[in-house]
């Protein structure tokens, strides 16, 4: 029985700094952008020993032990057996990844605290973690939160990529392998159920149609699972899931050494989603009858519950999540000469129909908040990556161009004036509604107020590249990279705003009714046409040195850059209500980082220790910025000056008896805003009068007080990050005979810890969230290769922790968050032939 049977679903972590999970036997190479090898044995090199696994993060095939990377990877029986169906359930098992999502378009997938500014996403700028999936770049990240569907491989790189990944790789890219077309007829299926009628099914063929010729492989997948959240309002459990999935792809042998593979792909989700729940209030600078608990006072309301784990809402708008997510691709391989020459040709798409709930109340303030978006991305990427005896290298040639079109409806409801309009300083005590402010007491102020927003973004990237790998002696390589990257980003942005009436709202020059500087004040018209086109070259040097057979040390110095950006989600205005044009545009991260390396293996690579050290500043930082225009649901892009992030990463798996393998990983990161000068307050110091010249803002918390225009937070977190996260596991073999055959029953436990983060751009008392932990159970028994049976119990000790937290439009104190998901339990029923 070898040591891959023995294994069976056990996780082998690799690199660091998160749980690296892969099955620790001898692997068939996934091919993600290496050569598609002429038969499965070829797949195999034949110096692969016992516990080798298989990676193409240099663009090429390799012993993951030998790659000078901070580099984890999960294969098909991890990610299965583990349950982690898609890119945010892998955070608990990979450290230093973090996902944070409050619908699929507000996602944002972050490696060591870095990649997307924390906050409402703004279509002018891109992530700084890359996606591939087959080696195609996927843009959003909402194009990446689809269910896994017969993946064979996941890796997840840490530290900038820029040289091989591109421009926007700046923390990270996650490199997706689905399964390739076989010439041996061969099955996959999988049945799971569970509470909360959960119910997910895939299954996968493939086989020959023309034997070594032509081969076929499609698979399907279907996952739903009724809310987490109950409506009180509409009766109906929300934050579902309802997703359904499809993939068919075709392998050409053209000739000897010529294969081509063409790949199409469908994810449809259409869940009742997202629902953000009331969590707690905290005092801001407004006046008091203005901050939450005032206002619901004057209205008669109060939440369903205040005890966000009683899973309770009342939200009174239509929620929905439905996106669909498709395209294709033509992948070519060569091998020509002494390496592979690969093009791979993509088409892929996103669109997106929403419907959220974005007071958070059941109260009828904004009646609608909805941003339909479509999207089409075009790529093509052309490379060519040879090895030899001293001299390893790959060159290449990128390009990219993505139009996306969304139209955005914000409208107000008859609660708006008096929530969201502020009579100014009135005494505490005072009625919700001051006579003295006439509007804020006139529903019809506000109510049917309408921005209806049409927003174009077109961008074009171009690039060639290389990276070569020199080695010297036996033991010593040195490996230069370089990026030549050319971006040009052009948009539009126009929001046309009507009164309840219908009547076209007109804010330029400022009108003279305080009737429509109210409604100016809380949905500006605007239009502008912002651009932005640069160079940048960006390259890494790496020095690694071989000190025995299983140990090799490396040195990594990287300077990298994320894409400069517009801002498409609306713009602060001036006293004029004129948009202030200097905030269109946000200057390209300017990214350096320092990393070091150990990575070993001992006593005939049953244990693997891998130890890492980061250092990464960034200049420029891509930060979100609130719009302190009363009533404004979205904020916009500014650049922070200086940020830091730097820690070290841990990674111990073993494998002491046949029966028993065991891993922990650790990361610690230590960040910080170096320097942010005029960054968003946080809710504490913001919605009193603007302090002016000479005046001294209030103390924190202080009803009616005075705010500061701006606050200085350099020194303080970055959102997001926990200076400690751990993952930690194992799993137990016991052999026994299953109906004649050999096979094994087993138990294994996978927990995963964090300690507190900030939840908000500027750290807040009120959005910190408290350190949790989580574990996941399951025990089973399987035949390898023809059946696996087991349950599992995820959140096993059902810990009550938010995903995220976030602040009401207003500076009204509410404190609304996403719950995570609790205990769920289930069975599964894989079976294969």
């Amino acid at each position: 029985m070898t040591a891959g049977r023995l294994a069976g679903s056990m996780f082998v972590m690799i690199a660091m700094p998160g749980a690296a999970l892969a099955q620790t036997s001898t692997p068939e190479v996934a091919d993600a952008a290496g050569p598609i090898t002429s038969s499965p044995a070829e797949a195999v090199p034949a110096a692969v020993g016992e516990g080798e696994i298989i990676v193409t993060a240099r663009r090429r095939q390799e012993n993951v032990q030998d790659v000078p990377l901070a580099v984890s990877v999960l294969n098909a029986d991890a990610i299965e057996s583990t349950g982690s169906f898609n890119v945010s359930k892998l955070t608990q098992l990979q450290p230093s990844l973090q996902f944070y999502s409050t619908n699929p378009r507000n996602s944002a997938a972050n490696i060591r605290g870095l990649g997307a500014p924390f906050g409402l996403t703004n279509d002018g700028i891109e992530q700084g973690v890359g996606v591939y999936i087959d080696q195609v770049y996927n843009s959003r990240i909402a194009a990446a939160t689809f269910d896994f569907l017969d993946v064979e491989q996941v890796e997840v790189l840490r530290g900038p990529q820029g040289t091989l990944y591109g421009k926007n790789t700046t923390a990270g890219a996650i490199n997706i392998t689905t399964r390739r077309p076989s010439f041996e007829f061969e099955g996959r299926g999988e049945l799971s159920v569970g509470n909360f009628g959960y119910r997910q099914a895939k299954g996968s063929v493939s086989g020959p149609i023309i034997e070594d010729r032509l081969a076929v492989r499609i698979a399907a997948s279907a996952t739903r699972r009724r809310g987490t959240v109950f409506n009180v309002t509409t009766n109906r459990h929300v934050n579902a899931q309802d997703n359904l999935g499809f993939r068919g792809s075709l392998l050409w042998r053209a000739a000897n050494g010529l294969d081509i593979v063409l790949t199409g792909d469908f994810n449809r989700q259409n869940p009742e989603c997202c629902a953000q729940l009331y969590v707690r209030t905290g005092a801001t600078q407004r006046p008091l009858n203005r901050q939450f608990a005032g206002l619901a006072a004057a209205f008669g309301y109060a939440p369903p519950s205040t005890d966000a784990f009683d899973r309770l809402t009342d939200l009174d708008t239509p929620l929905d999540a439905f996106q669909e997510i498709g395209g294709a691709s033509l992948r070519a391989e060569w091998s020509l000469g002494p390496g592979m020459l690969t093009s791979v040709t993509a088409w892929r798409f996103w669109n997106w129909g929403p419907s959220n709930d974005r007071d958070f109340t059941g109260l009828p303030i904004t009646t609608i908040s909805a941003n339909p978006s479509k999207q089409d991305q075009y790529s093509q990427e052309i490379r060519y990556a040879a090895s030899g005896k001293r001299l390893d290298y790959v060159v290449g040639l990128f390009a990219y161009h993505q139009r996306q079109h969304t139209t955005g409806v914000q409208e107000q409801g008859p609660a708006a004036s008096r929530w969201l309009l502020n009579p100014g300083a009135v005494p505490v005590g005072a009625s919700g509604c001051n006579p003295a402010s006439a509007n804020a007491c006139n529903s019809a102020v506000l109510d049917g107020l309408r921005s209806e927003n049409d927003i174009l973004l077109s961008t074009t990237s171009l690039a060639a590249f290389g990276q070569l790998s020199w080695k010297v002696t036996d033991r010593l390589t040195l490996q230069p990279g370089l990026r030549l990257n050319y971006d040009r980003k052009s948009g539009q942005y126009e929001a046309l705003v009507f009164t309840g009436s219908g009547a076209p709202l007109l804010c330029n020059p400022p009108p003279a009714s305080s009737i429509a500087r109210d409604q100016c004040a809380n949905l500006p018209p605007q239009s502008y046409d912002p651009k932005f086109s640069d160079w940048n070259v960006s390259g890494d040097f790496t020095i690694s040195y071989r000190l025995g057979a299983d140990a090799m040390a490396y040195a990594t110095y990287a300077k990298s850059f994320k894409s400069g950006g517009i801002n498409l989600a609306g713009l602060p205005l001036d006293s004029g209500n004129t948009p202030i044009l200097s905030a269109q545009t946000v200057k390209p991260e300017d990214v350096s980082h320092f990393e070091t390396g150990l990575k070993t293996e001992f006593w005939n690579r049953r244990i693997t220790l891998n130890l890492a050290a980061f250092w990464t500043e960034i200049k420029d930082y891509q930060a979100t910025v609130t719009n302190g225009q009363l009533g404004v649901l979205r904020g916009y892009l500014a650049n922070a000056e200086k940020v830091r992030v730097r820690g070290v990463e841990a990674d111990f798996s073993a494998r002491p008896t046949e029966r028993l393998t065991l891993y922990a990983s650790g990361a610690f990161t230590d960040h910080e805003y170096v320097r942010f000068v005029d960054a968003p307050c946080p809710p504490e110091l913001s919605g009193g009068t603007i302090a002016g010249a000479g005046q001294t803002p209030s103390a924190p918390g202080t009803p009616g007080g005075l705010s500061p225009s701006n606050c200085d937070i350099s020194g303080q977190w970055l959102p997001g990050i926990s200076r400690w996260a751990f993952s930690f596991g194992g799993e137990y073999r016991h052999p026994l005979s299953l109906l004649g055959r050999a096979g094994e029953a087993y138990a294994g436990l996978d927990g995963s810890y964090r300690s507190r983060f900030s939840s908000n751009p500027s750290r807040s008392l009120y959005t910190d969230i408290d350190g949790y932990s989580v574990v996941n159970l399951r025990v089973g028994v399987r035949s390898p290769e023809h059946w696996d049976l087991f349950a599992w119990m995820r959140n096993a000790f059902d810990t009550r922790y938010f995903d995220v937290l976030a602040t009401q439009s207003g500076s009204t104190g509410l404190i609304v968050g996403q719950p995570a998901d609790p205990r769920t339990y289930g069975l599964t029923l894989r079976l294969s032939f």
